[in-house]
């Protein structure tokens, strides 16, 4: 196979990105790079795709291909004296030699708490492999659960149990579907995570997408053809049995996971619980399961007109086929806090995410076509234990909740939203930047939300230091993109949920630190941040499961 790389198409009005269309035009584009005639071209597959931006509003499509070629490979690619053109063998991946054992029949018991992309993924590769897992997963089912979420958003009446943070497919289910990930990999998992997601209904195109996403209502349907192929193979799953204990050994090994009175006997249990199960984390506290705090971030959601996006980043409001333009800000304020971006959603929306009476979170989420008016992102500043107020190990468990408190008081219950002007003048006293006559903008400024909504005083929910850093990082930001720190800019809050507040501690094995047969894993247990790593440290630990269950290590 050849490996042929940038591949520049320009962007037109008559730019299509149907598969075929592409991959033909492609097919002519590599047979000139490559000197041979196309009808020499036998197959070819996009490997990765992006958009050149540099010289915007003239944009480009920037593509690699994989061919396969009538004739040498080594010999064309010799002959065709570009840099950018290689011999490629491309990687298969073979579960148990990844695990480091022969393929053999399992007849250890595995309970698996929580089906987020963790549990849900790390159940589905053990199940594709011999075993016989079961997951226990506190929320309801997709289709439950969304009926449950979207009445929420209506009447402002919270489900403990079933949220947007608790069911089948995790938090991740209500978001964007963002699919990228900064986790470095060389062991397959990631290629092997977007294999599974396509072959259950998710577009081919999120193989290759330097930022591929899904959009909330496409992955609903995906989590489903992945849990029902998980039942198909013998795997067990059962919805709204939140596991309240673990039973342990005699000799302080996992003996079996308790829901209220019932007990799933088990040799190993993964712990895919998620960032936002407090009271499991109160839970292995009290059974003494080492854990620590860690940082994360705090902040807000902020919304602008998607138009704004589009002409900051295309360098036009009207993008043709292109997808609303994403946007990705950091910086550092001169108290050394970092400040950045976080969970964009193009064409989104803001959520009620809470999960908690009398409190309030909120996240993003955009549809596949990601067409809605608002482009909105948080906006966080990082947090050590330092900023806590406490010693304890789910002091940051804590933290969230008084912020949460805060934001609900504000509002009744309500998203609570302020206009960044406004923010700004309460936490500094300064007027925002007027740029409500650059004429860069002449959609209204309003929210696109989920749930109802108030005007209040978000600027009350963090503390005075996280605010002014909040205020210099969106000074900032509007260096890079204009009209960004714009007086109409909504704000809202609070957006506490980013990751987890502790670390379930774990050795190189995949065990926990101090019980036997007990294996953290995913967001929660704080070795993953999003979908993917969440789904690829779920790969990971069926691998070392695998491993122990073989009698290795």
């Amino acid at each position: 196979m050849i490996r042929i790389g940038q591949i520049k198409i320009e962007i037109t009005e008559n730019t299509t990105y149907e598969e075929e269309k592409v991959k033909k035009l492609l097919t002519f584009k590599a047979a000139k790079k490559l000197k041979i005639p196309a009808f020499d071209i036998i197959g070819i597959e996009i490997s990765k795709h992006s958009i050149d931006a540099r010289k915007k509003p003239l944009l480009f499509d920037v593509y690699v291909v994989d061919v396969t070629v009538r004739g040498d490979e080594g010999r064309i690619v010799k002959r065709a004296k570009d840099k950018n053109i290689t011999v490629f063998a491309k990687k298969e991946y073979d579960f148990f030699k990844a695990a480091g054992v022969e393929p053999f029949t399992c007849d250890k018991k595995v309970v698996i708490v929580g089906a987020g992309p963790a549990g849900l993924f790390c159940g589905y590769e053990l199940a594709k492999h011999g075993f016989k897992p079961v997951i226990l997963e506190r929320g309801a089912d997709v289709d439950k659960r969304t009926e449950i979420v979207n009445s929420f958003w209506k009447d402002g009446k919270l489900n403990p149990a079933t949220n947007v943070q608790f069911g089948e497919g995790g938090a991740g289910t209500f978001s964007d579907g963002k699919l990228n990930t900064m986790v470095k990999d060389k062991d397959g998992r990631l290629d092997r995570v977007l294999d599974i997601f396509s072959s259950h209904g998710a577009p081919g195109r999120i193989r290759y997408e330097s930022k591929p996403h899904i959009g909330t209502d496409i992955l609903r349907e995906v989590v489903k053809n992945i849990r029902n192929e998980f039942i198909s193979l013998g795997g067990e799953i059962f919805f709204e049995s939140q596991v309240t204990d673990i039973r342990l050994d005699h000799d302080g090994s996992v003996k079996a996971a308790v829901c209220r009175e019932k007990e799933y006997p088990c040799d190993f249990l993964v712990l895919a619980i998620g960032h936002s199960a407090r009271d499991t984390f109160y839970m292995l506290k009290d059974l003494g399961v080492n854990m620590q705090p860690k940082p994360f971030a705090v902040g807000f959601r902020v919304e602008h007109p998607q138009s704004l996006i589009n002409e900051s980043q295309y360098g036009k409001r009207d993008i043709g086929a292109l997808s609303a333009a994403p946007y990705k800000l950091t910086t550092t304020t001169s108290k050394g806090r970092g400040v950045y971006s976080f969970c964009m959603c193009p064409g989104g929306y803001v959520v009620n995410a809470s999960s908690e009476e009398g409190m309030l979170a909120v996240n993003g989420m955009s549809y596949s076509g990601r067409d809605g008016k608002n482009a909105n992102s948080a906006i966080i500043i990082t947090v050590d234990p330092k900023d806590f107020g406490g010693s304890d190990v789910l002091a940051g468990v804590e933290f969230q909740r008084r912020l949460e408190r805060k934001a609900y008081e504000l509002a009744g219950g309500k998203i609570p939203v302020e206009y960044y002007g406004d923010f700004k003048k309460a936490v500094t006293g300064e007027d925002a930047l007027d740029t409500e006559d650059s004429g860069l903008i002449d959609e209204h400024f309003s929210p696109q939300m989920k749930g109802s909504y108030e005007f209040s005083a978000v600027h009350e929910i963090l503390p005075e230091e996280l605010n002014k850093a909040f205020v210099e990082g969106m000074e900032n930001f509007g260096k890079t993109i204009k009209g960004y720190n714009d007086n109409r800019a909504l704000v809202s809050g609070v957006e506490s949920r980013t990751s987890s507040p502790v670390r379930i501690n774990r050795e190189n094995d995949g065990f926990s630190e101090n019980v036997k047969g007990l294996f953290p894993c995913g967001e929660g247990a704080g070795y993953a941040g999003g979908i993917m790593s969440a789904a690829m440290d779920g790969i990971r630990i069926a691998q070392l499961l695998a491993r122990k269950a073989a009698g290795i290590d």
